[in-house]
């Protein structure tokens, strides 16, 4: 397993992680990811370590907390191998303070996750959404005196915009305040929006990705393509509402592309897909899911090998959209295109 410096912090972190969204699963959207139990997570968490994934991603909004706690359960007598990753902001239930990044807010939201987890820290510990109600002064100070005490590790965000970021950081560096490193994002071949300002952002300021979604929302498992619509007992039935929109026709392109690649390297569809994900610029890690232990496999297989340059070529212009203002004029007009900063991979 390829390890990587979580953004511009001394964290090591593997380019696969594993996504316990699945764990306990309960309600209209995580039932549909899956029910793993206690047993199962167990395996499940074996054979990552096997492989050499050591971190685990969940959230508190995850199951009513039932993934953190079945995930806890799971490492049990093993938190010095792993590294977990956990998320809060987002509503858990329906009192005033029961959502948002306010300073009661966060100190109770990693309380709980902590007793959760049963552990007395979380690695990677990230705001879910942004707060637009409390001051960053306020969220980020917070968040620097939770890693004065030891109970955070490292800090980042999800699910934000460039310029919520860049208020942060601006206030973290005008106080001395401990900086975001991750920012766990949606990125895939269908879903390609990262690239236009987050990517940048995060190679000028040091943000690692934590890419969630590879696989497009359940899209690219090779089980969806023109002749084959969505199979009767696809999840995307009832949860494709809750996830990122895709047009068909782009679905179908980037689909067309990657069954080509994966006749030509011997590998699936999805692990093609992840490959690709991996050689983008930012990336620290990609959040592979499983539901069985033959999914969990099959998803470790996409790492172990390179795609050529011409199958990347293939794979970025299967997948390529016109870029929304202000960006295009920087991929189209000469004079705006030698301004643009360069994305380093």
């Amino acid at each position: 397993m390829e390890y990587r410096n979580l953004g511009k912090s001394g964290l090591k972190v593997p380019v696969l992680s594993f996504g316990a969204g699945t764990f306990g699963g309960s309600g209209p959207l995580f039932s549909h990811w899956g029910t793993t139990d206690v047993e199962e997570a167990r395996r499940l968490v074996d054979i990552c370590l096997e492989a050499g994934v050591n971190l685990f991603d969940t959230a508190d909004v995850y199951s009513g907390g039932a993934s953190e706690e079945v995930l806890g359960q799971a490492i049990g007598g093993r938190r010095d191998e792993v590294l977990i990753s956990t998320k809060a902001s987002l509503p858990t239930g329906d009192g005033a303070n029961d959502w948002g990044s306010s300073r009661a807010r966060l100190i109770g939201a990693v309380e709980k996750s902590l007793k959760r987890l049963g552990t007395d820290h979380i690695d990677i510990f990230q705001l879910h959404a942004f707060d637009a109600s409390t001051p960053v002064e306020e969220v980020v100070s917070t968040l620097d005196r939770l890693v004065q005490e030891g109970k955070l590790r490292y800090i980042g965000v999800s699910n934000f915009s460039g310029w919520q970021i860049m208020k942060s950081l601006a206030a973290a560096e005008k106080h001395g305040w401990t900086r975001y490193v991750a920012n766990q994002v949606y990125y895939s071949l269908v879903g390609r929006d990262y690239e236009w300002d987050l990517m940048p952002l995060g190679q000028d300021q040091g943000l690692g990705a934590l890419v969630w979604s590879p696989l497009g929302w359940g899209r690219l498992t090779g089980k969806i393509s023109r002749a084959k619509p969505i199979p009767e007992g696809s999840r995307l039935h009832e949860t494709a509402s809750f996830g990122p929109p895709v047009e068909d026709e782009l679905l179908y392109r980037v689909v067309d592309a990657l069954e080509v690649v994966a006749a030509e390297t011997g590998k699936s569809v999805p692990q093609v897909a992840i490959n690709w994900l991996i050689s983008r610029p930012t990336v620290s890690s990609v959040i592979i899911g499983a539901r069985n232990e033959e999914q969990l496999r099959q998803n470790l297989d996409a790492v172990g090998w390179s795609l050529t340059k011409e199958q990347i070529a293939k794979l970025d212009a299967a997948s390529a959209v016109t870029a929304p203002y202000p960006h295009f004029p920087y991929h189209r007009q000469e004079g705006f295109a030698r301004l643009a900063p360069p994305i380093v991979a």
